[in-house]
């Protein structure tokens, strides 16, 4: 009855809006509502992968997909580095160091790829990054400890993060539903990434994601 009447109430009070019909019903809220887009070009859109391929060997962009893989022994994005091997995207001219700060991108990690870095917000008051989010087997990990999902291989899955640098915390979504919270590692020259970064142990020899419909917002 309940669900009969609130789509009646969509019909002829909200007749545009399935997410003023999603939030009248009961349903969870979306993780961007209150946020605004920031636009992006692919300027925003850094590359890093192994400083001795060419980039066409790690990576690709076809019909809005973006396909990074790595392997365990390649080489670290800079030759004066000594980091485990990546292919990510770094979101460039959108540091930030206060306010509230969201990623958005639709994830696909093929089964196989395990103690690779899928996505992470780089920076903080002491540490290189405030979040790392690892699959191990197909489940998602906070580095390499607390789980934050289960099931991801093989899959496409929405993945959200808000970092509200002034209330020190990280709130992780998947597929629209809130999965983990942590409080974050203080502020600094924040940005996030997504992609692979090898783990420094216990990781497979090949690594792959795939990402699209990338997004920023924020919160004014």
């Amino acid at each position: 009855m309940r669900s009969s009447y609130c789509f009646l109430l969509l019909l002829f009070v909200f007749p545009s809006s399935l997410k003023d019909f999603s939030q009248l019903c009961g349903a969870n809220p979306d993780p961007t509502d209150g946020f605004v887009s920031v636009p992006l070009s692919e300027y925003n859109f850094e590359l890093q992968k192994p400083y001795d391929i060419p980039l066409e060997q790690r990576y690709s962009y076809v019909d809005g997909v973006r396909h990074l893989w790595v392997y365990a022994d390649d080489k670290p994005h800079d030759p004066n580095s000594k980091t485990q091997p990546r292919t990510e995207v770094r979101i460039r001219g959108l540091d930030y160091s206060s306010g509230i700060w969201q990623f958005e991108g639709y994830g696909f990690v093929p089964n196989g790829t395990s103690g690779a870095t899928v996505a992470q917000i780089h920076g903080a008051a002491q540490d290189a990054t405030t979040i790392i989010l690892r699959i191990y087997n197909g489940e998602m990990r906070y580095y390499s400890k607390d789980l934050v999902a289960t099931d991801l291989y093989d899959k496409w899955f929405r993945l959200n993060i808000i970092h509200d640098v002034d209330g020190g915390t990280v709130t992780v979504y998947i597929d629209g539903l809130q999965k983990f919270q942590v409080k974050d590692r203080g502020p600094g020259d924040l940005y996030f990434k997504c992609g692979v970064y090898a783990a420094p142990a216990n990781i497979s020899y090949y690594m792959e994601s795939r990402w699209k419909d990338i997004k920023i917002y924020r919160k004014c």
